[in-house]
């Protein structure tokens, strides 16, 4: 069986979990694609809040001080790889030198501690979360989920991705393309 390749670019997109998908860690996740192309995918799941890290508590371990200004971002699970290193998956008008990641017209990612600065100092972007980790896919293999009824995908809107109502992305990011969560069924049919 060969493996689907990358025919199109989901960067920028969300990957909404199906039910039944088969991986619990994923379960009603929400994940904003950040990179996607032959080679794989990168994405941060945006409806998993860590449950024992804050952000003010993350600044003090990083020795970084809040300055007046400064905000309260929200701080995520963003995937089972590299859980130890942080993404800010941030709007697009925060650009950090030629750390940021320009994802599309919408969203940006920085993965530098300049960033955790600059929000502490109330000088970032006007919309933040971070993620620690991320999910990761090899080439062909989110084809290949999303194929096996695994993922839905949907164009990610700001006001989905920085909801600080993170019970609700799953089936606002389902409404958004017309879906009723109570009609989703967790396995394939094949016409």
């Amino acid at each position: 069986m060969t493996t689907p390749r990358a025919t199109v670019d989901l960067s920028g997109k969300l990957l909404i979990a199906m039910p039944g998908m088969g991986d619990p860690r994923f379960e009603r996740s929400v994940i904003f694609v950040c990179a996607h192309s032959e080679d794989g995918a990168m994405g941060l799941v945006v409806n998993k809040p860590s449950p024992d890290l804050t952000f003010p508590r993350l600044l003090e371990q990083l020795s970084i001080e809040s300055g007046g200004g400064g905000r309260d971002i929200r701080v995520y699970i963003g995937g089972p790889v590299e859980n130890g290193r942080g993404f800010v998956l941030h709007s697009s008008d925060y650009a950090s030198n030629s750390s940021t990641l320009e994802v599309d017209d919408t969203f940006g990612m920085t993965a530098t501690l300049d960033i955790l600065e600059d929000i502490a100092r109330g000088r970032g972007p006007g919309a933040a979360l971070l993620a620690l980790g991320y999910a990761g896919w090899g080439p062909g293999q989110l084809e290949q989920e999303i194929a096996q009824n695994g993922w839905l995908t949907c164009d990610a809107r700001a006001d989905i991705v920085f909801s600080v109502d993170d019970t609700a992305k799953w089936v606002a990011a389902l409404r958004s393309l017309g879906v009723d969560p109570v009609t989703l069924s967790g396995s394939a049919g094949r016409a």
